[in-house]
């Protein structure tokens, strides 16, 4: 096969074969097929778009281009959740070590913050000692002594995604459905699962900022999962506003261990037991949603989810009653009587990265002190001079942010709905 020709019939609209796609991700992963060469075929998969074949092809291209995780016949079933991302997103820190007291086990690749949504591994690199660089071998024993470790990809694991991604970043071709689905389903198929839920967020302050994108990249990656053998369900849920009370990263830890111990937010309580209720069905340790949220709401109350996260911490080497230094707070409050209308959530990721609590580059280092309290959720009905935001930051980047912050948040007259947490399932 000639590199060349294959470009030209994809950007002339042709559907490249199975055979064809993996000639291409192949020699590009082993250096027979340059960058400039992979780039335009990126290019050409933007503009042309790819069908449902080809997408499950490239998924399967890009997961063989390295090993994957397989378990011993005696393992327990292997679950997990990925979220596309947004603020105050921190579900898979309480839903981890949640599943894992209810006879699955979670080997949970996340990934670092970069733009305005938060990254699971920097959240947790607020815990004094913490690793997030897991050898493959120890998250096979971890995963199987623990039930669950949150670490980062290996080099072993899916090389073809990072090469894609650099190619992605500097050729404008990020926000496409096929290629974002077979990057983020090529990771988690890399794992050796049986069962995977999706929280698909849309809004002001996810990636995809409408609903009707939202459930095409659902159904992608839905259809992708189920092709290659995983039960694979998604949910479209809300990102027009933080998830929970608390967005950074030493919070976030806090706000976590707040609903591991029975309380926390209620729509971050909501969100870990649904996505705990669709996991466990789907895996077939419960036979009912009823019966897997008592399950849930048994090991989640009585203490015992949180002593699975103390052993996970421990295990990749943390340190949870070390100190987590949090920045100086200071209340951000409202100039006028009203009512919630809107909150710029991007805005809100951007300020926290502006604080330190975020990167814009991936070399930039993050200060996990710094961060946000949302003391205000949309449609509540709010006094002169109430707060609305408690900013954890030094005094002198609080001023500097301030009037931008206080921008981000419309206060109107008229009542508004309070938006849908879950807006959608899908598979």
């Amino acid at each position: 096969m000639n590199p060349t020709q294959l470009i030209a019939k994809k950007r002339d609209a042709g559907e490249l074969t199975a055979e064809e796609i993996a000639f291409l991700i192949d020699g590009h992963v082993h250096g027979r097929i340059p960058d400039y060469q992979m780039a335009a075929m990126l290019i050409a998969m933007f503009l042309q778009g790819l069908s449902d074949a080809e997408t499950a092809a490239l998924t399967d291209s890009m997961l063989r281009s390295g090993v994957t995780l397989t378990w011993p016949e005696t393992c327990l079933p292997r679950v997990d959740k990925h979220s596309t991302g947004g603020i105050g997103d921190k579900v898979s820190l309480p839903l981890a070590p949640l599943l894992a007291c209810c006879d699955v086990c979670v080997p949970m690749l996340s990934g670092r913050g970069l733009g305005p949504t938060g990254g699971t591994l920097d959240k947790l690199e607020s815990i004094a000692g913490f690793r997030t660089n897991l050898s493959l071998d120890e998250i096979h024993r971890l995963t199987q002594e623990v039930g669950c470790v949150i670490t980062g990809t290996t080099p072993e694991l899916v090389p073809a995604d990072r090469r894609l991604y650099a190619l992605r970043d500097v050729t404008a071709t990020v926000p496409s459905v096929p290629l974002i689905t077979a990057s983020i389903m090529s990771k988690k198929l890399a794992e050796g699962l049986n069962a995977l839920v999706l929280d698909v967020k849309f809004g002001r302050g996810a990636f995809m900022k409408t609903r009707t994108i939202a459930r095409e990249l659902a159904a992608r990656m839905v259809a992708v999962g189920q092709r290659m053998g995983v039960t694979t369900t998604a949910f479209l849920t809300d990102m027009n506003q933080p998830l929970g009370r608390m967005a950074g990263n030493a919070v976030e830890i806090a706000e976590s261990l707040d609903c591991l111990r029975g309380g926390g937010p209620n729509d971050l309580r909501e969100l870990v037991l649904e996505f705990g209720e669709e996991v466990l069905v789907s895996a077939k340790v419960a036979d009912t949603r009823t019966a897997a949220r008592a399950r849930l709401l048994h090991e989640l109350d009585s203490g015992r989810a949180l002593e699975r996260f103390e052993r996970m911490v421990a295990a990749q080497g943390g340190r949870l009653d070390a100190p987590r230094p949090i920045a100086p707070a200071h209340d951000l409050c409202g100039d006028r009587a009203g009512i919630i209308e809107a909150i710029d959530t991007e805005t809100l990721g951007w300020i926290i990265i502006d604080l330190g609590g975020g990167r814009r580059q991936l070399t930039d280092l993050i200060d996990h002190s710094v961060g946000l309290e949302m003391l205000v959720r949309i449609g509540d009905e709010i006094a002169s001079g109430q707060p609305l935001v408690r900013v954890f930051a030094p005094p002198a980047k609080f001023d500097e942010v301030a009037t931008r912050l206080r921008t981000a948040i419309t206060i109107g007259d008229d009542s508004t709905e309070t938006p849908l947490l879950i807006a959608e399932r899908l598979g």
